[in-house]
């Protein structure tokens, strides 16, 4: 086959890199990226043991590198006002940098012999292949250009956010909740591997105006953000993205659905295809397991299932078929959670200004996707207790420990 990724992101490198290896380098797979080679937007992302242990599952020599690119987080913590901080038990992940993600996605790909084109905007039009993917982001051209087809809805979320960097180092993973004059305001702090941590702020829409963020400058906006949360941040810069803030440095999320992912020889995904809201981070996860998914339906899973006939249309028609059916079916109830994730926060002042007690608000934060149990709440407040928490601190360890001397490499 030959086969078009329209879009260099982590879903269009990781289907390149899938193809080539299932193919046994036969097919032949062309990267088109808008942005020159070590240029994106954001600054990091997270992951958990499951996409790592896909990682590996799929290209263990890819999968070793991404761990080695990676940091690890620890420990989580949610802060309110001037309350002693709340600790969140059992938590930990990895986080890298996204230009860090991209390289080490790129490398493998030219590795294996992908041609990556940088610098290239592509439309549906421009791309000879037997499949391409539109990986092209949220505001994807060639999902737009046909969107009547794949039944797209956009809906604009109310809260007003920005995503910045702060330059710190720390292995704690932290909600920060602060009152202002005209209300609440918070931050989503992680590290990253870079030693850049991605700092997301947001609040509700009344705070936004009433504090004139709507008017302020980018640079404006910063400082007002640092003098809020100066406590957390401790002196920690906060850093603007790369070519500034703009004049709205402001966004709202956009959830993307479609009504399907394919159109003949054409399919969508990663952000093309769906978006999560950000307060579940999971959004670079998906986009490669929608790779993952793509790759299973094309050559099939080793070992389960035989891959289907790509020498015709018919054989590749019915592969694209059934990774749109699966992979749709598999996003929808997440999407839904992160729809109720989104709605925690819309109407996160009003638990604010009734707080009494920090750990049942950090407890709410927590099962914002309404899928803990009793015993996870017991476990919420064991973990208040500095003994207990060391105890689940150790268990945890242990686990991730184990699991990566499952894959076979250090954790």
């Amino acid at each position: 086959m030959r086969i078009a990724c329209a879009g260099g992101g982590p879903a269009g490198l990781y289907l390149a890199v899938l193809a080539k290896l299932r193919s046994g380098g036969r097919d032949e797979v062309v990267v088109y990226e808008r942005n020159e080679a070590g240029t994106t937007h954001g600054f990091a992302v997270t992951f958990g043991e499951d996409m790592l242990d896909d990682a590996f599952r799929n290209d263990p020599d890819g999968g070793a590198a991404l761990r080695r690119a990676s940091r690890l987080w620890n420990a989580q913590e949610i802060r309110v006002a001037d309350h002693k901080p709340v600790h969140v038990g059992g938590k930990y992940g990895y986080a890298i940098a996204r230009v860090d993600l991209l390289d080490v996605l790129a490398r493998r790909a030219e590795q294996l012999g992908v041609r990556i084109e940088y610098g290239a905007t592509v439309d549906r039009g421009d791309l000879d292949a037997d499949l391409v993917v539109a990986c092209d982001g949220v505001g994807s051209r060639i999902r737009t250009a046909r969107a009547e087809h794949f039944g797209t809805t956009v809906e604009e979320g109310a809260n007003p956010y920005v995503w910045l960097g702060a330059d710190s180092d720390s292995d704690t993973f932290v909600w920060d909740f602060q009152p202002t004059d005209a209300g609440w305001m918070w931050i989503h702090l992680y590290p990253s591997s870079n030693g850049i941590s991605t700092c997301i702020v947001e609040c509700e829409p009344d705070t936004w105006e009433a504090l004139g963020l709507d008017r302020m400058s980018g640079a404006e906006a910063v400082r007002l953000v640092e003098s809020v949360f100066h406590r957390t941040l401790a002196g920690t810069r906060l850093i603007e993205p790369l070519g500034g803030l703009g004049d709205k440095p402001w966004l709202r999320f956009r959830e993307v659905r479609n009504r399907t992912w394919r159109d003949s020889d054409l399919v969508l995904a990663g952000d093309a295809a769906h978006t999560t809201h950000f307060g579940i981070g999971s959004g670079t996860v998906l986009a490669m397991q929608d790779s993952m998914g793509l790759a299973d339906a094309l050559y099939g899973v080793a070992g389960e299932s035989a891959a289907a006939d790509l020498t015709c249309p018919n054989g590749r028609g019915a592969a694209l078929s059934a990774y749109d059916a699966r992979r749709r079916a598999q996003i929808g109830p997440i999407q839904d959670a992160a729809r109720r994730n989104m709605h925690w926060f819309e109407q996160a002042g009003r638990q604010l200004e009734q707080v009494t007690d920090p750990v049942d608000f950090a407890w709410s934060l927590t099962d914002r996707r309404g899928d803990m149990g009793k015993l996870h709440r017991t476990l919420h407040k064991a973990t208040q207790v500095p003994a207990l928490r060391q105890v689940r601190r150790g268990l945890t360890t242990a686990r991730r420990v184990r699991r990566s001397a499952l894959r076979g490499r250090p954790s």
